[in-house]
């Protein structure tokens, strides 16, 4: 029987009723752009992060792209981010006009480097933006104490739901930092059936321009004090992931169950290392990503045996044809481009059966056995 990377299906078919009803209600109201359903969505979110705002847009990407033009953020500025994650986090600074200034992971969680952050601001530095990579949050507060007082935005595209342990109080993803993006794109631990967005913030005035920004820069119909984005959170989108997230924290915790399996099932292998999780961090493993040797055969070995598997991301940042006007060549980050040749993510979403998580073990095990 083929197990998948995800298993959407698996998921839809536990909740099915409940989210039909809430389509429903949406279709049957008529109101499909923002209203009631996002408003709702808006301020569960805002209590899930535990800040005053949150404002919901069209997608991940748009949620960066309108958290730094909120910043005023534009050209021949600066802005600070990893290049081992997915390619909005530097896209949209490159689409704001701004210049991306990636500097190299911590080799253990993947996550931005802190103190290479530090040796990376300049003048020209407006922002940084770490990303909870995997669902393992940055470490925020090393990563504003570098930053010495410049905005930070999280990337928690991939993080809803998780936290960390600072000054002896948890956090939560998006809690931290000046502002919090998410992605409800369907993979994500909370995912719509399409794309989907939000910022969170604690500041008011920026909670109003980007509300302003994600509807043409006007906060009133047909005035426009800005020009700004058609960027608004689908009202059916809104309504299945509030339908959805009386669920998340228990389908990110039986995915911290099977992480614990693997971890323990793999332990011992020669040629695999198993997620490092920094002691401070609840991680909510929207992917389950170890290092490898022999990492493409193995990744064809389990595909052999109809177990779906992923590499994210292939190809770091920094090296992307896109981005050779930066003048980045091969070794500028080392542990980035390391990574890249070694990480495979393996199936942990929460329907997984014990059968099921036997099976990728052992799948593994045996091919570094033969």
């Amino acid at each position: 029987m083929p197990i998948p990377l995800l298993d959407l299906r698996a998921q839809h078919a536990a909740i099915r009723d409940e989210v039909v009803s809430a389509l429903m209600g949406v279709v049957d109201s008529q109101l499909f752009i923002l209203g009631p359903a996002v408003e709702k969505l808006e301020q569960q979110v805002a209590e899930l992060s535990k800040k005053k705002y949150a404002i919901g847009c069209a997608n991940g990407t748009d949620a960066l792209l309108l958290a730094l033009r909120a910043l005023n953020i534009g050209r021949g500025d600066e802005v600070i981010t990893t290049p081992f994650t997915f390619f909005a986090t530097a896209g949209t600074i490159h689409n704001v006009g701004a210049t991306p200034v990636f500097v190299d992971i911590e080799p253990q969680s993947f996550n931005i480097s802190p103190e290479a952050i530090g040796a990376a601001i300049t003048p020209k530095t407006k922002a940084v933006i770490p990303v909870d990579l995997f669902g393992q949050m940055a470490p925020l507060e090393k990563v504003a104490a570098v930053a010495k007082g410049l905005p930070v935005i999280e990337d928690a595209a991939q993080s809803i739901g998780a936290r960390r342990q600072i000054g002896g109080t948890w956090r939560m993803a998006g809690e931290g930092a000046t502002l919090g993006t998410l992605s409800f794109f369907p993979s994500k631990n909370l995912g719509g059936y399409g794309d989907g967005g939000m910022i969170v913030t604690q500041d008011q005035a920026l909670a109003t321009r980007l509300r302003r920004l994600r509807v043409h820069g006007g906060a009133k119909q047909y005035f426009h004090d800005e020009v700004g984005y058609n960027s608004r959170l689908d009202a059916l989108q809104a309504a299945v992931l509030s339908a959805k997230l009386p669920y998340l924290a228990a389908w990110s915790a039986k995915r911290r169950e099977n992480a614990r399996y693997y971890s323990k099932a793999l332990s011992g292998i020669d040629g695999i290392c198993t997620p490092w999780i920094d002691p401070k961090n609840e991680s909510i493993f929207n992917q389950y990503t170890i290092r490898a040797q022999r990492r493409d055969e193995l990744q064809a070995y389990l595909k052999s045996k109809e177990i779906g598997t992923a590499v994210y991301y292939p190809l770091a940042l920094h090296l992307q044809p896109c981005f050779s006007y930066l003048g980045y060549r091969e070794g500028s980050c080392p542990e980035s481009e390391r990574a890249s040749q070694e990480v495979l993510s393996l199936p942990i979403y929460p329907e997984l059966t014990q059968r099921q998580l036997d099976e990728v073990a052992d799948a593994i095990r045996s091919f570094y056995e033969r």
